[in-house]
This record gives C-alpha cells, sequence and structure tokens, in this order.
C-alpha cells in the first residue's frame, strides 16, 4: 500500500486528480468507478481544472459510479448520479454514454445489482476506483460488517451514515452499492481522506487489522493501492515518518528515471 501523507486538503486532492490524469492519459479508454460525497468535492474540481488547463481528454473514459440511495430519481439532487454529473462528468469532455450508474428505482433492487456487475465486468473491469474513506472505516457504501469478498448488492445503511453529508433531507437508509469484492477486483485502488474527522478510520484501514469492521481495511490485499492523506487525516499514524520518506525516496528516483 502507497501511504502519501501531503499537507494540507488542497494539496492532496491535487495528487489525486494528478493520478486520475495520467491514467486517463496513458489509458484514454479506461474504466473508472467514482464515488460522490464531499470529500471528492475538491478531486473533481482539480481533475476539471487539468482536462481545461491541460487538456486531459475523458471522451473515450468510462465511468461507473460506486453506489447510489434507494429510491431517488437520477434528477433528484441528492441522488449520487446527480452530484457527478454536476462535480466531473459535466464539466469535462465524459460522453454521456459512457457514464454508467445503478438504477435506484428500479422495481427489483438484487436484479439491478446483478444488471449493474454484469456491466463492469462487460466493460473489461474496473481501471481504478476512485474512493473516499468514510468515518467509520467504509467504502462506497460497505457499512462494518460487510463481506470482504462480496460484490454489487443492496446495503442497509447505519443511521448515522445517513447524516454524514450534512443533508438536511431525509435520505433513504437502503442504497445500491459495488461490494468490497468488486473493489478488490479493480486493477488499482486510489483512496482519499482529509481531515481529523478521518484519523481513526485511516489509521485502522492502513495499519490496523484487516476486518469487517473496518471495511477499508481489505485493501491492505490489493497490490496497486494509493491512499492520498493530508496531515490532519494522518495524524494517528505510527508510521507517518516512514511514509513521508518512502513517498520522498520515490518522488526522487522517479524524477531521477525522466531526466
Amino acid at each position: 500500500m502507497r501511504v502519501v501523507i501531503e499537507p494540507n486538503p488542497g494539496a492532496a486532492a491535487r495528487f489525486a486528480a494528478r493520478c486520475v490524469a495520467e491514467l486517463v492519459t496513458r489509458k484514454p479508454e479506461c474504466v473508472l468507478a467514482l464515488a460522490a460525497g464531499t470529500t471528492m468535492v475538491p478531486v473533481y474540481r482539480e481533475v476539471v481544472a487539468l482536462h481545461r488547463r491541460e487538456r486531459v481528454s475523458f471522451a473515450r473514459t468510462r465511468a461507473f459510479d460506486l453506489d447510489e440511495y434507494a429510491g431517488l430519481a437520477s434528477d433528484d439532487p441528492r441522488s449520487f448520479v446527480r452530484f457527478l454529473r454536476e462535480h466531473v462528468i459535466e464539466q469535462v469532455d465524459f460522453s454521456a454514454a459512457h457514464h454508467f450508474a445503478p438504477d435506484g428505482c428500479a422495481a427489483d433492487l438484487d436484479a439491478e445489482c446483478a444488471r449493474y456487475e454484469t456491466a463492469i465486468v462487460s466493460a473489461g473491469g474496473l481501471d481504478l476506483a476512485l474512493l473516499g474513506l468514510g468515518r467509520n472505516g467504509h467504502l462506497a457504501f460497505n457499512e462494518p460488517g460487510a463481506s470482504l469478498a462480496g460484490r454489487t448488492r443492496v446495503e442497509v445503511l447505519m443511521r448515522p451514515h445517513i447524516t454524514e453529508n450534512g443533508d438536511p433531507d431525509p435520505l433513504p437508509r437502503v442504497a445500491i452499492t459495488m461490494g468490497l469484492g468488486t473493489l478488490l477486483a479493480a486493477r488499482a485502488c486510489l483512496v482519499v481522506a482529509f481531515g481529523a474527522e478521518k484519523e481513526r478510520s485511516a489509521a485502522e484501514m492502513i495499519e490496523g487489522p484487516v476486518t469487517s469492521l473496518v471495511p477499508a481495511s481489505v485493501l491492505q490485499h490489493h497490490p496497486q493501492t494509493t491512499v492520498v492523506l493530508d496531515d490532519a487525516a494522518a495524524a494517528l499514524l505510527v508510521n507517518a515518518a516512514h511514509y513521508r520518506e518512502v513517498e520522498t525516496l520515490r518522488r526522487e528516483m522517479e524524477s531521477n528515471a525522466t531526466r
């Protein structure tokens, strides 16, 4: 697991956005899994900036939303599909036909989960899962206790989770989510976390035991996982100084290799 610690959320968001842009430039037809939520706002802002400043094109890239609340239509301002359209899909040159989301209003949610999982496989699998770390260690809507091998499925959400984004309107208690097994099948995972409220879950994810009580800890088993934190989110890491040293050496080596 690569652990990148930046001094502030802005620097961390820029690093994460650069990782996305480098993949899209290297493999324009790549398949992304995209997270919604407040953590992702500065990341997508930087992605849009790179698109405009450096002409990074997403025209051939395909994107799958990580999750969606059950019962919310795609035009509902609380839906994740609308969030992603507003913050990144419609801000760059994504093709609308290349943006996929689970249908939270499907009559048969289990059948919709199976359809969505099949669509991901049919696209060739995920090249990169872009993930935000939850305060309780969740990834997507995989709550503590979720199967570490589960695929796209229906999840009942914990009550603190549904108020986490500060939305004054009641949110559904049920959602469709990519499972941890789906994320582990991605060729790479990129996790971002900012702020002191994420310090415990970040430490448990990176340095704690692999357990379903901290769903994000399963990424310790993924060989191509990068975690991007700001100083506040990294505050409880026992080996923070080592991670910083490793990253400094890595960047020096990469810089030397390109000379």
